[in-house]
């Protein structure tokens, strides 16, 4: 998988690279039709902002995460793009499936009505 890395206000050191690799290789296994993901790490007003965007299956998928500190901002922002791919295979997944088919039985007042009692 490939992983665009950018920072505003961020210097990109070689430890946050490998980071970034390390949090998203586990997600990288688990969804291994992935092609790439855009990660952008920002620092305002104190606070670490990291956004990030993919494509899966044809859906455009996004997440982030905020901190004081990097590192924690990046592992949320990691977890919560984990959770939303896995909600998005849960839906391509419960489309594979036939829905079963609710058949209704006769009813003994529906029964009685049709027989002809007299």
């Amino acid at each position: 998988m490939k992983i665009k890395l950018s920072g505003h206000h961020v210097e990109m050191s070689d430890a946050v690279k490998q980071y970034v690799d390390e949090k998203f290789s586990k997600v990288s296994s688990h969804f291994p039709s992935l092609i790439a993901m855009d990660i952008i790490i920002a620092k305002e007003h104190g606070e670490f902002s990291v956004e990030i965007r993919t494509n899966y299956e044809g859906s455009k998928i996004s997440a982030s995460g905020a901190d004081a500190v990097m590192y924690p901002a990046i592992s949320k922002a990691a977890k919560k793009l984990d959770a939303a791919l896995s909600h998005r295979k849960g839906h391509l997944k419960g489309k594979l499936h036939e829905k079963p088919t609710s058949t209704t039985p006769e009813i003994a007042h529906e029964i009685i009505q049709g027989m002809d009692l007299h």
